[in-house]
């Protein structure tokens, strides 16, 4: 608990005490947006329209005053202006006043609309290109449920402190302002104190309670963002839950995580009532007391009846704005506990950003290089130790090893998800480090071991490789990866929805449409990291050839586990433990009778157990169906 204290006292934006000033004005920004005159103009009518709104709601009271003079007054024959009797004149101007200050309120509000969503979404928009832009480790650990959840709170929670800021405290304020100054010149001091004295200890009050609060929202957030987490992450792995018949247990774990958050909304709540009670009691016993000084007043002859009602009026409009003050009060507390979470997000640094002279990657070859290359992820974890190798143009290397050798690092540190610890990576003899993310990125085309495709059609998840692409494109690039026949087999064709992260398609059709969106993208680097080793053999010699027609041409590296897909490699490079164990083509590897030897025998022998049980499952397979 001591740390997210600490977190959160380093945010800019803070829900802790005494840091509210300095949050309101690190949301300026948004408030009032620099490069749009339009809202800012809006901004400014809002408040001219609050402000003849205020000048309404002090004039109410002044009529309702007359009304009751003038009708205490009444003789045989009454008053009359402009032909009307003068009560009728003042029921009508109260009756305006009211109408003026309504319309006006909602004018305000219809105003200010545009301006409350502009900072809603451009602070949901900060925050989503800020996640694309942080590192890979970040995501790494972190929950996308909770990420969702907190993104969900911090804009609602921006909207809020921005609407309530802007349009309800100052004109609050400036209304205290002007009933204290209308009680002065028209009642003396006694009353201004009672006033004052009432506004002191309620809003006092309001601070202390919304403080003590704070905590607990916290609490529910963190419960919520829990919830919200194992939700999502037991609905995504839906089919692992039934596999292992799991779903009580999934809900054991959601309802303990709800349990934890209807404790702290229980608390919340709770401490609401106690809040508005102790509100409650503080401005009645003020407006006790002002009533019992008014009404000696009127019985001692210092004041009128219309006065006694002046002053009563004026202090139920004024609880209107003080319990307001106090709700705002709360809101703009609860708000900053929903979005300093959002804005720890926004202040966390990418780990891997472009250099100040950054460039675009310039391709001639290209010709990949590793040179004396160190990495780990942990310090005490070593991966890469002094790897050196190059992948000439237009030529395919394969790196292979036992699990945990530390070969998808290689393709992490090439695409510059992780920097390395030593040595250097370069492309035709620019170091990635040089170079825009964005440029060696748009130079290279990933086909992963495991694709994870968008919840959309199969034509977008094929035109992802290059968004603008013609149907026609797409199609080619389809027909390419030799996955064409089989999308004219489906009832929609290419609009064919592929469901949360593909899991409609199989394994070996998720990897064509991968291998389709990478021929799109028609990149002069390609990676195939593993992308055959989650298939079985029949499935897998199917795509090789999609592979191999990819590759044609290209500067390839491939990442392989089964080393029937390196054996035409131009060079294959076998590390063990983070270093380079041997090195050359698969015929002379095989000759060397070390460790890549070993590999293949051992991958032989389970290709012969598996192709030796197929045959003997199609054989019974036939005897079964024999007539």
């Amino acid at each position: 608990m001591a740390d997210s204290r600490s977190r959160y006292q380093k945010a800019k934006v803070s829900a802790d005490e005494g840091s509210l000033l300095s949050t309101i004005a690190h949301l300026w920004s948004y408030m009032w947006p620099r490069d749009r005159f339009d809202l800012k103009l809006k901004v400014v009518l809002a408040i001219v329209a609050l402000l003849v709104a205020k000048v309404a709601t002090t004039l109410v009271p002044f009529a309702y005053k007359a009304v009751i003079d003038a009708l205490g007054a009444q003789g045989a024959e009454p008053a009359l202006l402009f032909g009307v009797a003068v009560p009728l004149v003042f029921v009508f101007a109260y009756g305006m006043a009211n109408i003026l200050d309504a319309g006006f309120q909602q004018l305000r509000d219809i105003l200010f609309a545009a301006v409350g969503q502009h900072a809603v979404r451009r602070l949901a928009f900060e925050t989503f290109s800020h996640l694309h832009r942080l590192s890979l480790r970040f995501h790494l650990q972190r929950r996308i449920g909770g990420l969702s959840r907190v993104i969900e709170r911090g804009t609602k929670g921006i909207e809020t402190i921005v609407r309530f800021t802007m349009l309800n405290t100052a004109p609050a304020l400036v209304e205290f302002i002007v009933v204290g100054s209308i009680f002065t010149f028209m009642f003396g001091f006694t009353l201004l104190a009672a006033l004052i004295l009432t506004i002191w200890f309620y809003i006092w009050f309001t601070i202390r309670a919304s403080n003590w609060r704070i905590g607990i929202r916290r609490h529910m957030n963190e419960s919520d963002a829990d919830a919200n987490s194992k939700s999502m992450d037991s609905l995504l792995n839906y089919e692992t839950v039934k596999y292992f018949g799991n779903e009580e247990m999934e809900a054991r774990r959601f309802d303990d995580s709800m349990a934890r958050y209807e404790k702290s909304a229980i608390r919340m709540w709770t401490s609401l009532g106690f809040l508005n009670f102790g509100q409650g009691v503080i401005f009645w016993i003020g407006m006790t007391v002002i009533g019992l000084y008014s009404a000696s007043g009127v019985l001692a002859g210092r004041f009128s009846v219309g006065d006694f009602v002046l002053i009563n009026t004026f202090m139920m409009q004024i609880y209107r704005p003080l319990n307001f003050i106090g709700f705002v009060y709360r809101e703009i507390r609860q708000g900053l506990a929903d979005i300093e979470e959002m804005f720890l997000l926004l202040e966390q640094d990418p780990e891997i950003t472009d250099g100040k002279d950054a460039r675009p990657l310039a391709i001639s070859g290209p010709v990949i290089r590793f040179d004396n290359v160190s990495f780990y992820y942990d310090a005490d974890r070593p991966i890469l130790k002094n790897v050196s190798f190059e992948v000439p143009a237009g030529k395919t290397i394969a790196v292979v090893g036992p699990s945990g050798a530390g070969k998808s690092t290689i393709s992490r540190l090439l695409y510059r998800f992780y920097d390395v610890v030593e040595g250097r990576v370069s492309i035709d003899g620019q170091d990635v480090r040089d170079i825009t993310q964005k440029s060696l990125r748009a130079a290279i085309g990933m086909v992963p071991q495991d694709t994870v495709l968008f919840n959309d059609t199969i034509a977008y998840n094929i035109g992802y490789g290059r968004p603008g692409a013609s149907e026609e494109e797409i199609k080619k690039a389809a027909s390419m990866a030799q996955i064409s026949e089989f999308i004219k087999t489906l009832p929609k064709g290419y609009q064919t929805p592929v469901g949360e992260r593909g899991l409609k398609l199989s394994g070996g059709e998720k990897q064509r449409v991968a291998i389709a969106r990478t021929i799109l993208k028609s990149p002069p680097i390609l990676i195939l990291d593993e992308a055959t080793s989650a298939l079985d053999t029949q499935t897998e010699r199917d795509i090789q050839s999609a592979l191999d027609a990819v590759a044609q041409n290209r500067t390839t590296l491939v990442i392989a586990h089964r080393l029937s897909t390196v054996i035409n490699a131009d060079e294959i490079i076998v590390l063990k433990n983070g270093q380079i164990a041997e090195r050359g083509r698969h015929r002379e590897l095989l000759d060397k009778n070390g460790l890549y030897a070993q590999m293949w025998q051992r991958q032989l022998e389970a290709s012969q157990a598996e192709e030796q049980l197929r045959r003997v499952t199609a054989r019974e397979d036939g005897l079964l169906h024999r007539p």
